[in-house]
């Protein structure tokens, strides 16, 4: 490997300790229905987006709210000894993506047949850190200053 690749390779491993993501794949619900839950809990602080989730009736709001727990464990694995509460988590990013599509028939009338699209979707989740973009806007503020 040369060393610029290295060097960008390097990079991006610092960058992804700093991200904590959680995917679920392959939802037998429709991308139309989970992106209704999602948009819903787009910004939201981690423990406010939880209790939306919980009281919601939706079947998708179930499965998002297993999505944010695996995401708030994958963060708690990258920062040891810290607690969730302390530092401000929120949803910094969220994405509804359409999976794979079973296609299956419907008997029609006459001898037709009409197509039956089951949907299905990805979702990805990545958590941010409040106290962290405070400091990095601080820092910008410096530089800028001198």
């Amino acid at each position: 490997m040369g060393s610029r690749k290295h060097i960008s390779a390097e990079k991006r491993k610092e960058a992804r300790k700093t991200i904590y993501v959680a995917r679920l794949q392959n939802v037998p619900t429709s991308p139309r229905k989970m992106r209704i839950v999602a948009d819903l809990i787009r910004g939201m602080n981690v423990e406010n987006a939880m209790s939306v989730l919980q009281h919601m009736s939706k079947e998708a709001a179930g499965r998002l709210y297993k999505l944010v727990r695996s995401a708030i464990a994958n963060w708690e694995v990258k920062n040891e000894g810290e607690r969730v509460e302390d530092n401000q988590l929120y949803i910094k990013e969220i994405s509804v993506d359409s999976g794979r599509m079973m296609k299956r028939i419907q008997p029609a009338p006459q001898g037709r047949a009409h197509r039956i699209r089951k949907r299905s979707n990805h979702v990805t989740l990545i958590l941010g850190n409040r106290l962290n973009k405070q400091e990095e806007e601080e820092v910008i503020t410096e530089n800028t200053d001198k």
